[in-house]
Parts: C-alpha cells; sequence; structure tokens
C-alpha cells in the first residue's frame, strides 16, 4: 500500500465561487444593427455576497442578470455556476439549475390574479413534482419567514403592493435557493414600503445565508448592499466594496 502523506501535505482546494463570468459578451443584430449589450465581462461572486449592479438603461446589467439567471447565454466567454459551466448544459439542465439553484423577485411581482397567496408560492414546487401536503407546508414556512403568516389564504387583489412582493419573495425563497436574483424589487413601491422590502431582503442574506444579487437604479436601494458593481456601455466602470451597506458578518 502507498505511504499516505502527511496532513501537512494535503492542501484544501478553495471552492469555486458563487458565480463567474470570463470574458462574457453578448451580441445582439448583424451588422451596422449590432448591439454589443456585454463586452468581455469578467466578474467574479462568492458565495454569501450582497451584490448590487447599476447603471442606466443600456449598460448591459439586465443582460447580465438574464445570463446569471439562466434565461439566456453569453454569446462568447463563460458562465460557471459554482464550477460548472453553464454553456454547457441543455436546455433542460439549465431549467433545472433555475428551479433548484436560484430565487427570481422582479419589479411587477409576477402573481398569478385571483390566486391566494400560498397558492402562488407553491408554484415552484409544482413544477418540481412536490406532493400537496409538503409544498403545502413549504409554502405556508416561506410565507412566515417574510412576515406574513395569517395572511396565506389572501387573495393577490386583497394585499397591498409591499404585501405582495413580499408574496413575491417567499415564493423565490419557498425552494431554498442558493442565490435570490432581485430586478428592481422596490420598483413599484413607495419609500417606506421599500425600506422594508430591503430590510427583508438583507436579512435573508444575513441570516439565511442566501445570496444576493441586485439590479436597481437607486443609489439609495443599492445602500443596503456590501459590493455594488456598475455597468455603463456593456463594460464594469467600477466594482467597489460598500463599508455602509448590510453587515453580513
Amino acid at each position: 500500500m502507498a505511504d499516505i502523506p502527511p496532513s501537512s501535505a494535503i492542501v484544501d482546494r478553495p471552492p469555486p465561487p458563487l458565480v463567474a463570468f470570463r470574458g462574457v459578451s453578448k451580441v445582439y443584430g448583424r451588422g451596422e444593427a449590432t448591439i454589443r449589450a456585454l463586452d468581455t465581462i469578467d466578474l467574479t461572486i462568492a458565495t454569501g455576497e450582497f451584490v448590487a449592479i447599476m447603471g442606466p438603461s443600456g449598460s448591459g446589467k439586465s443582460t447580465a442578470m438574464n445570463i446569471l439567471g439562466c434565461l439566456d447565454v453569453p454569446s462568447s466567454g463563460d458562465y460557471l455556476f459554482q464550477g460548472i459551466d453553464v454553456g454547457s448544459l441543455d436546455q433542460a439542465q439549465r431549467t433545472i439549475l433555475r428551479r433548484h439553484m436560484l430565487g427570481f423577485v422582479f419589479q411587477g411581482f409576477n402573481l398569478l390574479a385571483r390566486t391566494s397567496a400560498i397558492e402562488n408560492v407553491e408554484l415552484p414546487l409544482i413544477y418540481r413534482g412536490m406532493e400537496v401536503r409538503q409544498r403545502r407546508d413549504m409554502a405556508r414556512h416561506a410565507l412566515a419567514q417574510v412576515g406574513l403568516a395569517g395572511r396565506e389564504n389572501h387573495k393577490t387583489q386583497e394585499l397591498s403592493g409591499g404585501q405582495q412582493q413580499r408574496v413575491a419573495i417567499a415564493r423565490a425563497i419557498v425552494s431554498n435557493p442558493q442565490v435570490l436574483l432581485a430586478d428592481e424589487p422596490t420598483g413599484n413601491l413607495d419609500s417606506r414600503t421599500s425600506g422594508e422590502i430591503m430590510d427583508l431582503i438583507t436579512g435573508l442574506n444575513a441570516d439565511h445565508g442566501i445570496s444576493v444579487i441586485m439590479v436597481t437604479h437607486e443609489d439609495d436601494i443599492a445602500g443596503y448592499a456590501r459590493r455594488i458593481v456598475r455597468f455603463v456601455d456593456g463594460h464594469i466602470q467600477s466594482d467597489m466594496q460598500n463599508l455602509e451597506g448590510a453587515d453580513v458578518s
């Protein structure tokens, strides 16, 4: 039997980053109509981070979010999720990755009308083929996490805008995702309710270890993040730590 090397000779490899862009470009159109939405982007985000992505309209931030969420693929370059080359996955495999690893929150809530809060939250679990009792228990727990215990059976139209966004967040986290992708999560809310929603998202990051990647055009909302990445014309203009953001240590 070969000699086993001493433990001091064994070097633990650090885990791969949560997500990484390696020279990612996204091009739409051809010839004079070519639009280079992303141009050779390098970006790494570690597990547990809370990152805000900012930039003017047309800067590439939404394109980057779509690729991060496996809703689109790069024209060139590599997108790695926990070390896995997403470009090597087929459409069915990317769908599985989205369902099991990612949660999405949108500006427009995207809830089903005339449907109860708990039925909206159950949707991702239905797609996963989960049996009724288990998914109902998980949806109820997710609603309690966002402060909506007791409102499980309220219809969408019976809830305020802030409560609807809480339902949307509960739906995003019901599957225990690794990453919460939030696209302008406070865009349809007043300032007080926006603060409540951002406190909730901050708590999911700090207390539950969910990594958060958020697109926003509002400086005060980006201020909740611990890192702010600014896009301009398909490039990363700046990538800075925000020491005044949410403390997730």
